[in-house]
């Protein structure tokens, strides 16, 4: 068997395609491989399949996977047909993708490294431009999400996430039952969620389909969820409202610890979970607790509104939360005021979590995938990158289908 042979082989080139010449430079650390088609030839017509002869060919020229540590690179004479029915049609190549200047197989390999690494770091490691591999994954990202399966998708999660230093958010559309990212939106208004009703319209999915909405108190999301997803009820994320309740604590000692500086050091002593307290930090806290500080009573109204979603019953613990509350307005803490207000207008999707049990702990695991993602993409101004990152990483999409080498 000879080199051309072997080559042919190791990837695949079947007939009419052939290895017609190799060029080897260990100067350059570069392999080239050299194919042609037999004269006389057909080739199937990409549109209706007919068999036609050439019309014409153009030489390109497509990055492949290392021979070791040599760059291996396929050039060809790619025909365009004369189909009789569709005109001058150029092939479908079985190594290679139309308009891509690389190899499924090296495809393949870019797609897997973007997967766990920075674009750039994967550009640096393969000694390719970072902006072919951006648009390599447009490509298959796009592909993927137009194929991507919601049509029995019912419960979502909408959460934010900066994708800069400053405001300027992302939304995201979480599947709660599958735990994958389902759209992906920028900014974080009343338009996001009527894009997401559109994304809906183009998958052909029902909006009266989607009937549990997990989301924050941010009044935008909620007035774009009444206006696009008609069946929708709406729970306000637990986790979100104990954020707003921990934002008073931390204020009241902030506010508190100019006069009382045995705080200093305290802050997350008050925001962590007491079971979470290692030893060190357990008897600390409670010397601190011991002293008649405003901080010590903020603690402990968080405390008592932790305890609100274990309760079972809607009635008892409505009554549960009204009583919370009427602490928290009556303990004369500047810092409880607004967050006491901002739960009395929401109680009603608050208090819906005793009956949905749904949560956005399922999109904050997705959202610590994407907070890394989101990084990967820092340096690149178009919203493009980060929405392609973030499908690659929480999309969950079938990109195999797409890349015959995956």
């Amino acid at each position: 068997m000879n080199e051309r042979d072997l080559f042919s082989l190791a990837l695949g080139i079947v007939s009419p395609w052939f290895i017609v010449n190799t060029e080897f430079n260990v100067k350059d650390k570069r392999l080239d491989l050299y194919l042609d088609f037999k004269k006389g030839s057909h080739f199937c017509c990409p549109e209706c399949g007919a068999s036609s002869p050439v019309h014409d060919t153009t030489k390109r020229t497509w990055r492949h996977l290392d021979f070791f540590q040599h760059h291996a690179f396929l050039t060809a004479r790619v025909p365009r047909t004369k189909c009789a029915k569709c005109g001058v049609k150029q092939v479908l190549l079985p190594w290679a993708r139309p308009d891509s200047g690389f190899t499924l197989l090296f495809e393949a390999l870019l797609l897997r490294l973007a997967m766990e690494m920075p674009v750039d770091a994967v550009a640096t490691l393969a000694s390719v431009d970072d902006m072919f591999i951006w648009r390599m994954l447009d490509h298959y990202v796009d592909r993927g999400v137009l194929d991507q399966d919601i049509s029995k998708v019912t419960a979502i999660g909408i959460d934010e996430c900066s994708k800069q230093k400053g405001q300027q958010y992302i939304t995201t559309f979480c599947d709660l039952d599958k735990s994958r990212v389902i759209y992906v939106a920028e900014g974080r208004s009343t338009d996001t969620v009527d894009k997401f009703g559109e994304h809906l319209d183009n998958k052909g999915v029902p909006r009266e389909q989607i009937k549990e909405v997990c989301v924050d108190m941010w009044q935008a999301y909620f007035s774009g969820v009444e206006k696009n997803l008609p069946n929708a009820k709406v729970t306000f994320d637990r986790y979100h409202v104990m954020t707003y309740i921990n934002k008073a604590v931390d204020e009241t000692r902030r506010q508190e610890i100019k006069e009382n500086p045995i705080l200093k050091d305290t802050r997350y002593l008050w925001l962590k979970n007491p079971d979470n307290l290692t030893e060190k930090q357990k008897i600390k806290l409670s010397i601190v607790k011991s002293q008649d500080l405003k901080t010590v009573r903020a603690y402990h109204i968080k405390l008592s509104f932790q305890k609100l979603w274990e309760i079972e019953t809607l009635y008892a613990a409505k009554k549960y939360l009204e009583g919370c509350l009427s602490w928290a307005s009556h303990s004369k803490l500047e810092a409880f005021a607004e967050v006491t207000g901002l739960i009395k207008r929401h109680m009603d999707g608050i208090l819906r979590y005793l009956e949905s049990r749904i949560s956005n702990g399922v999109v904050e695991g997705v959202n610590s995938k994407i907070k890394t993602a989101v990084k990967r993409a820092y340096g690149f101004k178009s919203f493009s990158y980060y929405k392609t990152t973030i499908y690659l990483v929480a999309g969950k999409l079938k990109l195999q289908k797409f890349c015959q080498a995956l």
